[in-house]
């Protein structure tokens, strides 16, 4: 795994209160040589088969699933809970090895009933936890209607998730269409330290779950994080990314998850720091990145400390700052802004989210002229995706905004760096 830092500025000036925006990019290795043993997978399948996925919906997804199968080893752990009012283990979590009995019972899959998802969800985890090995597991829920049954509180609900993802289960959301409940599966994914995912039309939600799968199966570290050691004369640090942050004493520990081979992600870091009142080098923080190597599931740490040098005034003011920092740091704080445009659609409120939205936009295109060449086609896309959102919301379509604007940000805040989910077509 490979870890890079970069600063904004490398400079402050000495007894002047200040604040330093970090860049770290994270590298993970690359996957072992062909031929080489893969740790068995373990991956938990909650399927929402209520009345209102009747259709091309249940049988979209039925589909993909039976993909997935064929992309499994044997060895594999895979189990399926299916859920409406009711709760069905319809392939209890196990070595995949009578493929054809799984496929078999996939198939016979129906949709009737209301939404109990809290219910599907937690059974889900059960199982997930009971074939969970070394290696953990990563639980996918997908869901097309609004929980009517059970317990409906994102906040709750995203607690179990984080206590799951504690004991090294990830948790994934797949949204199918345009009625389900956003705020809770947004909830689910960011406390399960998984992705947020939306579809609306059944052919990108089958590429979705086997995106999913793909990124399961090509994983090379497991469990990163990322702790930030502040040095006692800095006030604070923010991760910028929408990322699971602990804060005990003077560290912030960052949870990632997993990476698949040679992903880079981009992880932002702001710091307040206080005038200083001595000239030189002075430490910052420290920042330790720690994960867990497949296939051998060999813990590591890497640890790289942040300096700055503290100069006299008049030479501060002649810094120049890191583009390629700067960029990242607005890119971020637009899909910030974009989180709080879906909360602000999810409660009816389109002139406020209308309000966000441009304004993320006007930021995007202030910033292009000066941004390096690199970040110009992330720059480009994000306009783009701004403006169909602004589009989508003046036409009155409240719920697709919604949905698209908290899927879009939560990608790519929280897996910065990624290539990006395919999506449905814009219109």
């Amino acid at each position: 795994m490979h870890l890079s830092a970069h600063l904004d500025v490398d400079v402050i000036a000495v007894e002047t209160d200040d604040q330093l925006s970090v860049l770290i990019e994270l590298t993970a290795p690359p996957a072992p040589a062909s031929g080489g043993p893969r740790p068995p997978s373990t991956l938990q399948v909650v399927l929402d088969r209520s009345g209102s996925m009747h259709g091309d919906r249940i049988e979209g997804a039925k589909t993909a699933l039976l993909g997935l199968i064929d992309r499994l080893d044997p060895a594999d752990h895979f189990g399926l809970v299916a859920f409406n009012n009711q709760v069905e283990v319809t392939v209890p979590a196990g070595p995949l090895k009578d493929k054809a009995a799984v496929k078999r019972a996939i198939a016979d899959l129906h949709a009737r009933g209301g939404t109990d998802l809290s219910a599907g969800y937690l059974r889900g985890l059960q199982e997930a936890r009971r074939v969970a090995g070394a290696g953990g597991a990563t639980v996918l829920l997908v869901s097309d209607g609004h929980a009517n049954a059970g317990v409906t509180d994102p906040e709750q609900l995203g607690g179990v998730a984080a206590k799951a993802y504690a004991e090294r289960v990830t948790s994934s959301t797949l949204g199918f269409g345009l009625g389900y409940d956003e705020r809770l599966l947004a909830a689910i994914a960011r406390g399960g330290n998984g992705n947020e995912l939306f579809a609306e039309e059944a052919d990108t939600a089958g590429a979705l779950i086997a995106g999913e799968v793909g990124g399961l199966l090509a994983q090379t570290a497991q469990a990163a994080s990322l702790l930030i050691k502040v040095a006692p004369q800095v006030r604070g640090v923010q991760v910028i990314n929408d990322l699971p942050v602990t804060t005990t004493g003077d560290a912030v520990l960052a949870e990632l998850g997993s990476f698949y081979a040679e992903e880079t992600r981009k992880i932002l870091l702001t710091f307040d720091i206080p005038a200083i009142p001595a000239l030189g080098l002075a430490e910052v923080a420290t920042c330790e990145f720690t994960w867990v190597e497949l296939p051998g599931l060999t813990q590591h740490t890497v640890t790289v400390p942040l300096h700055v040098n503290v100069v006299p005034g008049d030479q501060a003011a002649g810094r120049i700052t890191d583009p390629a920092v700067r960029t990242e740091l607005m890119y971020l704080r637009v899909q910030q802004a974009k989180r709080r445009a879906s909360r602000h659609l999810s409660a009816n409120e389109p002139g406020a989210a209308l309000a966000e939205i441009r304004h993320a936009r006007d930021s995007v295109l202030d910033a292009m002229e000066a941004a390096p060449v690199h970040l110009q086609a992330d720059l480009a896309e994000e306009v783009s995706s701004l403006t169909y959102l602004a589009e989508q919301t003046e036409q009155g379509s409240i719920a697709r905004a919604a949905k698209y604007s908290s899927a879009d940000a939560s990608y790519k805040s929280r897996s910065r760096g990624r290539a990006l989910p395919p999506s449905d077509e814009r219109r």
